[in-house]
C-alpha cells in the first residue's frame, strides 16, 4: 500500500502589494524521496520554503505535512519537521555539543543517545566538543543538519544547502541525504540552482522561475530521455532511398529535413547512442555514401531553458 504523502502544497501564493513572489503553487513530497525545487536566484524558493514552516504567512492556498493542516494545527505539524532555510542558527561561542544540547532541550524527549547519535551520522562526532566558531563552513553545515534531525522529523527542509561547500562537502551532504531517504524514509525538499547537483540528489524535481511552477519531473525519465540523440546525416542524394530503408529497418522514423545543394540530403532522427555504430556500418554495407554524421542531446541546462522559457541559472 501507498504512504500517504508527507507534505501536500495546493494553491499557495504570496503576495506583497501589487507584486506577485510566488503564485498558485501545487505539489506533493513522499516519504522516502528526495524533491528537488530547482530555479535560478530569485525564482521564490525559499519564500515557498518559508510559508511552509511558517516563517511567512501565505496570501491562498494550502499546506499539510503528516495529514495536518499548518493553518489549524501549525504545532503538531511542525514536530514532523526539521528545516535549514536562510542558514542555520547556531551559538559561536557553544560547543558543537553544546549546540545540540540547546535544540534538544527545545525540542524535548531528545536523550544523550540521539544526540550522539546524531552527530554520529553527520560526521561530526570527533568535533563535537570544539567550538562552534572554529568550525569550517562544511562543519557548521553539519551541525545544522544534525539540528534538523534530532527530533526524528520526517520531513526535512533544506534551502540550498550545498551554497559555499567545496567539492568534497557538496558530496558528502548529498551521500548524507540520500542515506537519510532511503534508511529512515525521511522526505527531504531541497532547493538549489544548481542544475548538476539535482541531477545527482534528487528522485523528481520541480522547476520554478518568477514564483510559477513549471512542471515536475521523474528525475529517472530525464536519465532515459538524455539517452536519446538528435542525430543528422549527409548523405548522397542519389543514395537517399537505399538510406532510408536502412534507417526504416532499424525501427526510426526519419525526415528528410532539407538538401544541402543538389548532390547532398539531410536526413534527421532520434537514435540511442548504442545505435549509431551499428547503424554506420548498415549504411555502409548498403552502399550508401555518407558525407557526415552529428549526433547531439539535450542536457539538463538545455530542458530547463526549455521548461522557463529561457529563465537565466546561476
Amino acid at each position: 500500500m501507498r504512504q500517504e504523502n508527507v507534505l501536500e502544497i495546493r494553491g499557495l501564493s504570496k503576495r506583497i502589494g501589487a507584486k506577485t513572489l510566488v503564485e498558485d503553487v501545487t505539489f506533493d513530497v513522499r516519504p522516502g524521496e528526495i524533491f528537488g525545487l530547482l530555479g535560478p536566484n530569485g525564482a521564490g524558493k525559499t519564500t515557498l520554503m518559508r510559508m511552509i514552516v511558517g516563517l511567512s504567512e501565505a496570501s491562498s492556498g494550502d499546506v499539510r505535512i503528516a495529514g495536518l493542516d499548518v493553518k489549524t494545527s501549525f504545532e503538531r505539524a511542525m514536530r514532523g519537521v526539521g528545516a535549514i532555510i536562510e542558514g542555520p542558527d547556531m551559538y559561536e561561542d557553544l560547543t558543537g555539543y553544546q549546540n545540540l544540547r540547546v535544540y534538544a532541550l527545545l525540542s524535548g524527549g531528545v536523550g544523550e543517545a540521539r544526540i550522539r547519535e546524531t552527530a554520529e551520522r553527520v560526521g561530526l562526532a570527533r568535533r563535537l566538543e570544539e567550538k562552534v566558531k572554529t568550525y569550517s563552513l562544511g562543519m557548521r553545515q553539519r551541525l545544522g543538519l544534525a539540528q534538523a534531525l534530532l527530533h526524528r522529523p520526517s520531513l526535512l527542509i533544506l534551502d540550498e544547502p550545498t551554497n559555499g561547500l567545496d567539492p568534497a562537502g557538496i558530496h558528502e551532504l548529498r551521500e548524507q541525504l540520500k542515506k537519510l531517504a532511503r534508511e529512515e524514509n525521511v522526505a527531504v525538499l531541497v532547493s538549489s540552482h544548481l542544475l548538476s547537483e539535482v541531477e545527482k540528489m534528487c528522485d523528481r524535481v520541480a522547476v520554478i522561475s518568477r514564483g510559477r511552477l513549471h512542471g515536475i519531473h521523474e528525475m529517472k525519465e530525464i536519465a532515459r530521455q538524455e539517452e536519446a540523440v538528435g542525430v543528422t546525416l549527409e548523405v548522397d542524394a542519389s543514395h537517399l532511398d537505399a538510406a532510408l530503408l536502412v534507417l526504416e529497418r532499424h525501427g526510426t522514423s526519419p525526415k528528410v529535413r532539407e538538401e544541402a545543394d543538389a548532390k547532398v540530403a539531410t536526413v534527421a532522427l532520434q537514435l540511442t547512442r548504442e545505435q549509431i555504430p551499428s547503424l554506420h556500418r548498415a549504411l555502409a554495407l548498403a552502399d550508401v555514401d555518407l558525407y557526415g554524421l552529428t549526433a547531439e542531446s539535450a542536457s539538463l541546462e538545455d530542458r530547463f531553458l526549455a521548461w522557463t522559457g529561457g529563465g537565466q541559472i546561476a
